[in-house]
């Protein structure tokens, strides 16, 4: 049987035959092809000659038709800013209903009971769902690294004559159906840039250069066409290659069976990605109340419709922050991450900002709150980041710096490594490291406190966090530097040191950028205690990063470099220093 055989056996199924007009209609197809089809299925015995269902196609629903259901809810929902961090997507109120529980009551509309949620970001807020619809939650504990590929593959064994539905869709419409016959991905009729997928003239889902599909996300998968699938998920999920990869992926990939496209009117079914999209559907929802909205409103003197085209943009190490216009201007806010109240005094922060701001070296600080640490700054359109491989970047970013440090500015507190080293790791709450050779590696990074000591020829405002993501080159050839969180007075070499470990530079590109700064003319107990700021930064960002672990949050080669700087560079500094004697 084809798709519209098919469509048209379901039809009959749900409703008697009416006449071929009606079944037109219901399906979606000319009376041609709804004439057509028919005396097919007379022929290949589905249907008799007054349009009753036969005994094999009431088989072949039976075998087809919905027993189970995965619904996927573990990511964090990034672009939902500024409202994702406290609660799940999928928990969000929208016309007075969870969103995940009308997903629910849709499918037990249709007798679907053995439904299972993948969870991960805080997942305990889904526990009531347990008693009050008898639903069973799957753990996902690798959510924050691995995206919701991973997250069916937890679920693999249970994919058999099933739905896969995504968290973030509204029905206006139940969607889901009794009974099926074949595997499909549901698509709307709107046409979208950034799809992959389109129909072909068989109806199947096929991949596409050209502009596609908006895709929906939600799919039907029956047990037979199951088996490839769930084997393309198991082996992905196992190369760390595929850890930002939708589910999806392991379906394109499948050419020998037919997955067919269900297109649907896209009024039928919206996904929920953004705040916008929720003021869209509900102006009145709840959860529309953000604390960061109505600090943007009381900064810019604007209403909330003034706030449009919020963008999430690459999520920091430290803060989430998004990307909005307001009054035909572009602006940036700055929402603090997990954690940050320990590892940030904004007091300290929003009096450094005091001491640069309208110097040139900073963006343009429109409102900056010293208890919560939200920030609102202009958006500097054309913008881009210091190529940390570029040497005219480098020579422009050390003169930057340089520059900078010259001024000699100074503020009320002092950064000291040693003991943020020390600090960091009292936030693991009596946890060890997760480096055997810790104890060791950190004895020897404190043993070089005495010569640091001796070669400090002055302490002033320093950045600290002086990496090449925090030099901004905007498209009137000026530069800036940004993210003065951790700024406060030292030795300014440190701020070199920093710049070299973030980049993951090797001993070759250390040795060059020192170079650059310094114009060739580094004395040689300096470019030492550089080693020594290298080695001893490198594990306080190697502490930082085990804190944030911690909380869920996995830098992964990041954090595991910044410890192997530690003692490299602890070896490098007493190779040179024996050399020098």
């Amino acid at each position: 049987m084809d798709k519209i055989e098919m469509d048209i056996l379901l039809s009959i199924k749900d409703v008697d035959f009416v006449s071929q007009a009606d079944l037109s209609k219901r399906c979606g197809y000319s009376l041609e092809l709804v004439n057509k089809s028919l005396k097919s299925l007379i022929k290949k015995g589905h249907l008799d000659k007054r349009y009753n269902l036969c005994d094999m196609a009431k088989k072949a629903i039976k075998n087809k038709s919905p027993q189970n259901a995965i619904i996927l809810a573990a990511g964090f929902g990034m672009r939902m800013v500024p409202i994702n961090s406290d609660y799940p997507k999928a928990l969000l109120e929208i016309k007075g209903e969870v969103l995940i529980e009308r997903i629910i009551r849709q499918l037990k509309e249709i007798g679907i009971v053995d439904i299972s949620i993948v969870v991960g970001f805080l997942k305990e807020k889904f526990e009531y769902l347990i008693d009050k619809y008898g639903v069973k939650l799957i753990i996902n504990e690798e959510y924050n690294i691995k995206n919701n590929l991973h997250s069916l593959n937890l679920a693999s064994n249970l994919i058999s004559n099933t739905y896969i539905i995504p968290s973030d869709i509204y029905l206006n419409e139940n969607l889901f159906r009794k009974n099926e016959l074949y595997s499909w991905y549901m698509i709307t009729n709107e046409k979208n840039k950034e799809s992959k997928v389109k129909i072909n003239k068989n109806g199947k889902l096929i991949k596409t250069d050209d502009i596609g599909n908006t895709i929906i996300g939600i799919s039907y998968l029956t047990d037979e066409n199951s088996k490839k699938l769930v084997s393309n998920i198991n082996k992905m999920d196992k190369d760390s290659k595929y850890n930002d990869y939708f589910w999806e992926e392991a379906l394109y990939v499948i050419d020998e069976i037919p997955i067919y496209a269900r297109e649907v009117d896209h009024k039928k079914a919206i996904e929920i990605n953004t705040y916008e999209q929720l003021r869209e559907i509900d102006s009145t929802s709840n959860h529309l109340k953000s604390d960061a909205i109505d600090t943007i409103t009381k900064a810019l003197i604007a209403k909330e419709d003034d706030i449009k085209n919020i963008k999430i943009l690459k999520k920091g190490m430290t803060n989430r922050s998004f990307l909005f216009e307001c009054k035909n201007k572009k602006y940036i806010m700055r929402i603090p991450g997990e954690g940050t109240d320990q590892l940030i005094n904004r007091k300290e922060e929003a009096e450094v900002y005091d001491k640069i701001n309208g110097r040139g070296i900073c963006d343009n600080i429109i409102y900056i709150n010293p208890a919560n640490g939200y920030k609102i700054t202009e958006y500097l359109e054309g913008s881009r980041v210091c190529d940390p491989s570029n040497i005219d970047d480098l020579k422009l970013c050390m003169k930057k710096l340089k520059d900078f440090h010259k001024l000699n500015l100074e503020v009320s507190h002092e950064f000291d490594i040693f003991k943020q080293i020390d600090f960091y790791e009292s936030l693991w709450q009596g946890k060890k490291s997760i480096y055997r050779d810790y104890m060791e590696t950190k004895e020897k990074v404190f043993s070089l406190k005495d010569y640091i000591g001796k070669h400090i020829e002055r302490k002033i405002l320093c950045h600290i966090d002086a990496v090449c993501d925090n030099f901004l080159f905007t498209n009137t050839n000026d530069l800036r530097l940004i993210d003065w969180e951790y700024a406060g007075m030292q030795d300014p070499d440190v701020d070199i040191a920093m710049f070299c470990i973030y980049a993951l530079y090797n001993n070759e590109e250390v040795e060059r950028l020192i170079d650059i700064y310094f114009e060739d003319k580094c004395p040689f107990d300096t470019r030492l205690k550089i080693y020594c700021y290298i080695a001893a930064c490198g594990l306080l960002w190697s502490n930082w990063c085990e804190f944030k672990k911690n909380l869920g949050v996995d830098f992964g080669e990041y954090a595991i470099a910044q410890y192997a700087y530690a003692k490299d560079y602890y070896n490098l500094f007493k190779e040179k220093v024996n050399e020098g004697r």
